[in-house]
């Protein structure tokens, strides 16, 4: 086990264009960080900059408190598995696996013992003699982390390994690399744009982008307590409504144009929540679960949207729906709604208990 400390660190492919910005990061022993961010966001460099495959422009990089920010690949002591697999197609599994070891000069017995014992626990036991071309996808994928977890390194690094595989095998791989955590109890850097990815194996999740760590948090909090609208919408599927609103005088919550229909709960104080904030415009977050979706009885002081669509997903249901220039997503469990067709008018209502609030123009938690 290894731990990672990033300091100040940018780089740039031409000048005055970072890809990462001053970014400063701690990775403890035994973590599986997860870094997540849409593509391009700068998450496959940051982790080609941990390899040393990219050199820094600016700042230092520590594994285990030691300086290696200008040290070669192969002196860092990792492991890094690629998207694309990156065997040997002249060579055997067994023979893939043994490479590295050999150009340690380890013993042949050695080796073929760490082989053995790498197979059994990927099952690749009886893979052993073939070449790539003859294994499927997620055959290649364990051969290339068998390939890995052999070296025994401090450190190993994944750059989206899942994302040519197909739905099925991806659950099926996600749950081959999460045991191998538990039981290596290995320090593992997982680079993925797939939030679902990210929340089912991260310890720790690092939300990139455009070069910059919006948060550094457990999946949970991530989910339920984003740092701004970037992790907000990011996170989660779907992610967050973000709904623009103004706050009158003596603190009702409008929707623009909607001055007639506040939003209104009892069960938060929001004198107490924007008593400080002197802007008067603020962005509303609500979860789609937190969106309650009603058939329209009368014609009284109530929010009322349109269906817009319907998506049945089994053991739910997600509902879009048309509010003047605004589209929310509501989630619901149950399909009592089973009749409700497009066009249909239904009345909004939100569980602020529930609600998160982000300044207007930083986009930052309020």
């Amino acid at each position: 086990m290894a731990t990672i400390k990033l300091e100040n660190i940018e780089k740039c492919y031409t000048k005055d264009t970072p890809v990462i910005k001053n970014l400063d990061l701690e990775i403890n022993e035994g973590e599986f960080a997860v870094i997540v961010g849409p593509s391009g966001c700068g998450k496959s460099t940051l982790l080609r900059l941990i390899a040393g495959l990219e050199e820094v422009t600016n700042g230092e990089i520590y594994i285990n408190n030691k300086r290696v920010t200008t040290t070669v690949p192969k002196d860092r002591d990792i492991s890094m598995v690629f998207q694309n697999y990156a065997l040997y197609p002249q060579m055997t599994v067994y023979e893939n696996m043994a490479f590295g070891l050999k150009m340690r000069n380890e013993p042949s017995e050695l080796i073929k013992e760490k082989i053995q014992w790498a197979s059994k626990k990927l099952s690749l036991e009886k893979l052993l003699s073939r070449k790539p071309k003859e294994l499927s996808g997620g055959q290649k994928q364990r051969v290339a982390l068998g390939r890995a977890i052999v070296r025994e390194p401090k450190v190993f690094l994944f750059d989206e390994p899942l994302s040519n595989l197909d739905a099925k095998l991806r659950i099926q791989m996600r749950t081959v690399i999460k045991r191998l955590h538990e039981e290596l109890d290995a320090t593992m850097v997982y680079v993925t744009h797939d939030q679902v990815e990210a929340m089912t194996l991260g310890t720790k999740i690092i939300a990139l982008n455009e070069g910059v760590i919006h948060q550094v948090d457990s999946p949970i909090n991530l989910y339920s307590d984003p740092a701004d609208t970037f992790v907000g919408k990011f996170i989660g599927n779907p992610g967050i409504n973000l709904i623009p609103v103004n706050i009158s005088e003596n603190f009702e919550i409008h929707i623009e144009g909607k001055k007639k229909n506040p939003i209104i709960s009892e069960d938060i104080d929001t004198k107490a929540i924007f008593k400080n904030h002197s802007k008067k415009k603020v962005i509303l977050g609500i979860r789609p679960e937190y969106v309650v979706l009603n058939e329209i009885k009368n014609n009284g002081d109530i929010l009322e949207g349109e269906l817009k669509l319907i998506e049945p997903l089994g053991n739910e249901t997600l509902y879009h729906i048309k509010l003047d220039d605004i589209t929310l997503i509501s989630r619901h469990y149950e399909h009592k709604h089973s009749d409700w067709n497009l066009g249909m008018k239904v009345n909004v209502n939100f569980n602020l208990e529930k609600a998160l609030f982000f300044d207007f123009e930083s986009k930052k938690r309020i």
